[in-house]
């Protein structure tokens, strides 16, 4: 704070006077002493110099962030020219400082920092593979789905409260590692659970993609009912089945409990298709009773809706979210420094120790992701954010959230944290991630496995720049 008798003089002397201490505060950078000027003088903020230099320029020249912020939250006028007719931005980036550069020119979803790449590839992360085309078309159809339920070549992912059964491939007396996967089943292995109405879901998963054209001129095979040569996947649900009949045909299965990480064992185009399962899955077990009016509701549509059985129930007219699956949207973000070389990541209680990951939340009704990505950030962090650049999204079948991914960068630099939501958070340098991420250096920290989408977010950042 500054001194009293300092702040006593400044006040006494005339306003030319405050004017040339607020410049000179700001050419080196004293943010203390700067808020204590400003916080009684806040009306010299946008007086200028004799040669027509106000004290944003005078911040922007010498390369401070966080005195051009701190004069920016406190309505500093950007747009000031001095008489070199040049503005702020224009000093900032003359003398190189690209991070000053950027923060002038921020403006909500405007102008995007340097660092940041124009194009973004399309990632396929982990849950968002799948060997089956959904055929959405198929689920009016309760004819075809019935025919399918009973074929010899239908396969069947079993579930108990929601947690897949699955067996080991390998290992053993085999070169290969032991591999988790799901245990594909057939109609036969399943059909005491197929016509229960207690404790039991059934919906209809798709078909496994073709690989052939379809002018291919070899015929199609026979499976029983329609000769239609699609193999069918539907996902079922039963409370509290036992494994032992299971583990007569299916060696080492078992059913695979929660949490994420053992889920991430499975191959990828394999994780795909227990995130589709488990998310509406997850959904009937939660929706049993109608959420408008509290009747019983059926499903329909091979799973993928439930109806009310109430003839004057409100959501049988026009469509709502009631019916359908839901699917929760969440951000998770990578903050990045405004100097480009710094990211922001927290911790929460539960991580392993030393590990740190991308900031997340829910995204809010009647709220764009932009928005949701800095109030998420500023109340878990104390961190203020501008620009925000979508990267990918994933399935995260826990039970039904799509995890969208952002680039997120920084219009300040001061930590606060919350500790409701993370116990910690720091800014590492690229140095510190890279470590981390490439090396396999884990003394500044650890990052999530390869499979989670902050993973592929600090992945992507680091790759951004080009002399790695």
């Amino acid at each position: 704070m500054m001194e009293l008798y300092s702040l006593r003089r400044i006040m006494q002397n005339p306003r030319k006077e405050m004017i040339s201490q607020l410049h000179n505060l700001c050419a080196l950078g004293d943010t203390t002493k700067l808020h204590a000027l400003l916080s009684h003088s806040a009306s010299i903020i946008n007086e200028t110099s004799e040669h027509g230099w106000s004290a944003l320029m005078f911040g922007a020249r010498n390369g401070h962030f966080d005195v051009v912020n701190m004069l920016l939250e406190k309505g500093c006028d950007r747009t000031l020219v001095n008489k070199s007719n040049q503005t702020a931005l224009d000093i900032a980036k003359f003398w190189g400082h690209k991070h000053i550069a950027d923060l002038l020119t921020y403006t909500k979803g405007g102008s995007k920092p340097h660092f940041l790449l124009n194009a973004i590839e399309e990632y396929d992360n982990f849950f968002c593979s799948t060997i089956l085309d959904k055929r959405s078309d198929k689920r009016t159809d309760i004819n075809w789905l019935k025919s399918k339920q009973t074929q010899a070549s239908t396969v069947y992912i079993l579930f108990s409260n929601l947690n897949p059964l699955v067996h080991l491939v390998g290992g053993r007396d085999t070169p290969e590692e032991p591999e988790i996967k799901l245990c594909r089943l057939q109609s036969e292995e399943v059909k005491e659970y197929l016509f229960k109405s207690e404790g039991v879901t059934v919906i209809f998963l798709g078909v496994e993609k073709q690989s052939k054209s379809v002018n291919s001129s070899e015929p199609k095979k026979d499976f029983g009912g329609e000769d239609d040569g699609l193999i069918t996947w539907f996902g079922l649900n039963a409370d509290n089945v036992s494994t032992e009949q299971f583990e007569k045909k299916h060696e080492g299965c078992y059913f695979l409990q929660p949490p994420m990480p053992a889920f991430m064992q499975l191959s990828p185009k394999e994780a795909g298709i227990l995130a589709q399962a488990r998310s509406v899955l997850a959904w009937h077990s939660r929706y049993k009773f109608c959420p408008t009016c509290g009747s019983a509701t059926i499903i329909e549509e091979g799973g993928y809706k439930r109806t009310c059985l109430k003839n004057e129930c409100p959501s049988l007219r026009g469509i709502h979210n009631t019916s359908y699956p839901r699917v929760d949207p969440v951000v998770i973000m990578l903050v990045i420094h405004p100097d480009g070389n710094h990211c922001l990541l927290g911790r929460q209680k539960r991580f392993p120790v030393g590990m740190f990951s991308c900031l997340a939340g829910f995204i809010e009704p009647g709220e764009i992701i932009e928005d949701a990505v800095r109030r998420e950030v500023e109340e878990e962090s104390g961190v203020k954010v501008g620009h925000v650049q979508y990267v990918s999204c994933q399935p995260w079948p826990m039970p039904s959230s799509l995890m969208i991914g952002c680039l997120a960068v920084a219009i300040s630099t001061e930590i606060k944290v919350d500790k409701v939501e993370i116990e910690d958070a720091r800014w590492f340098t690229r140095e510190q991630v890279v470590d981390a991420v490439i090396k396999g250096n884990h003394q500044a920290l650890t990052v999530p496995p390869r499979q989670a989408i902050a993973y592929q977010l600090i992945k992507h950042w680091i790759g951004m720049n080009a002399n790695l």
